[in-house]
């Protein structure tokens, strides 16, 4: 073969590294984009959470006090995030408001988990008529439509913070006991727990040393997402008048507060509502982040 033959072979055979290097680059930038969501949702729940715990020490004017003229604009020379149509700043009730609409997710979030769990790991390790008793509660609770039980539990008793967070915490109950008993039923089979059987350890220890644990991350995973779900549930009672009464603010209760003047006024109600979309978007990011490693760490085992 004459060098003029060579090259013309070279040239029209790729080369394994060109072949090889395309997808991989490809591979690496889809890898790179779910990264960078993540951190961006990381950063903004970072926000979030220093201003809800912090809202009281830093320098923000009252929730209650008016600072300015009414529905002013966001800008840099007055207040940062403009007023609401009673002239308070729209910064400062967004703060406060953070606080509230982030405990009424997390305490009703962990309250369900807490018992939810409890419930599933007992019903997963005795089974027979326990099993079925937490079967029968799970599923009765599961039967009611959520509005139609809330609304229940307002016309009884009188809206508060507290019975906010219960209601919403007895909702989440039978969803964690169901997901609880899944993962406990797959943890039981697995060696370390039958080696603890076989050695003669106590119900006890084996359900909260050795199975607990092993079903707690994909819960805990599935814990950020039904955190978002509680966020929007306050702030939708909130709006219907059923949520935190004022005038206590939260990002609920500011969309409801400013809904009749939305017309000539738009700003108060599009604030709350971008936080609500970017804490909650932020969450379902996180929940699934944590879902996607748990899952690849259990493929491991």
């Amino acid at each position: 073969m004459t060098r003029s033959e060579k090259s013309i072979v070279a040239l029209s055979v790729p080369s394994v590294e060109a072949a090889t290097t395309a997808p991989d680059r490809v591979r690496r930038q889809r890898k790179r984009r779910p990264r960078a969501i993540l951190v961006l949702a990381s950063f903004w729940l970072g926000i979030v959470l220093f201003f809800a715990i912090f809202a009281g020490v830093l320098p923000l004017a009252s929730v209650a006090t008016p600072v300015g003229d009414s529905g002013q604009l966001p800008s840099l020379g007055g207040q940062l995030l403009g007023t609401d149509v009673l002239g308070r700043s729209i910064l400062s009730r967004l703060a406060f408001g953070g606080r509230i609409s982030l405990a009424v997710g997390v305490i009703a979030t962990l309250a369900g988990l807490a018992v939810g769990c409890l419930l599933g790991l007992i019903a997963a390790y005795f089974k027979g008529v326990v099993g079925t008793v937490v079967d029968i509660l799970a599923n009765t609770v599961l039967a009611i439509p959520p509005l139609v039980f809330l609304l229940a539990i307002a016309a009884a008793v009188r809206p508060s913070l507290p019975t906010l967070v219960f209601s919403l915490a007895l909702l989440n109950i039978p969803t964690f006991a169901r997901l609880a008993k899944a993962n406990a039923l797959a943890v039981m089979t697995r060696e370390y727990v039958l080696a603890a059987h076989a050695m003669g350890a106590s119900h006890r220890r084996v359900l909260f040393r050795e199975v607990l644990p092993g079903l707690l991350p994909p819960v805990l995973a599935y814990a950020v997402v039904v955190m978002a779900s509680m966020i929007v549930a306050e702030g939708s009672l909130s709006f219907l008048g059923l949520g935190v009464p004022p005038p206590t603010p939260s990002w609920g209760g500011m969309i409801a507060g400013a809904k009749s003047d939305i017309a000539f006024s738009p700003w108060p109600v599009f604030a709350p509502c971008l936080a609500i979309f970017l804490t909650v978007f932020a969450l379902n990011v996180v929940g699934d982040g944590l879902q996607r490693r748990f899952v690849l760490k259990d493929s491991a085992l």
